[in-house]
């Protein structure tokens, strides 16, 4: 499940990669307030921006502080790309998704790609089970 819904995404048009992400088991995504629907937004957090969203013309500008709300795709400095042994050895960030699963418009999910490896005992205990992407 992701923190982010559809309905905040009904503008978007186009996500746009600054990396290849087939070698990333996850991406986390926020909804940041920008002051444009298109380009490459400015970056203020540890890591690097791996991706952001692009909006369509019909996108409206929120009316008290004229930004425009749009998905930006990143990694930390702590995160399995960079420390596979690391704290996210297996399981994720909360708001991270498997990038195979983004789509315009679509919020993703985790996968068992993205938590790591398969589900743990626990989870086939409660029968829970994530797609595989």
């Amino acid at each position: 499940m992701s923190l982010i819904n559809e309905s905040s995404l009904c503008h978007e048009v186009e996500l746009v990669w600054l990396e290849d992400t087939e070698g990333l088991d996850y991406v986390r995504q926020s909804l940041d307030r920008l002051p444009t629907r298109r380009g490459k937004p400015a970056y203020h957090r540890d890591g690097r921006m791996v991706g952001y969203a692009v909006l369509g013309r019909t996108a409206k500008a929120a009316p008290a502080s004229g930004t425009f709300h749009r998905r930006v795709f990143w990694l930390a400095p702590h995160d399995r790309d960079t420390l596979p042994d690391g704290e996210y050895s297996t399981g994720a960030p909360l708001e991270s998704v498997d990038p195979r699963t983004l789509a315009p418009g679509k919020p993703g999910h985790k996968t068992e790609r993205s938590e790591g490896g398969p589900p743990s005992p626990a989870m086939v205990a409660l029968g829970i089970t994530l797609p595989k992407a």
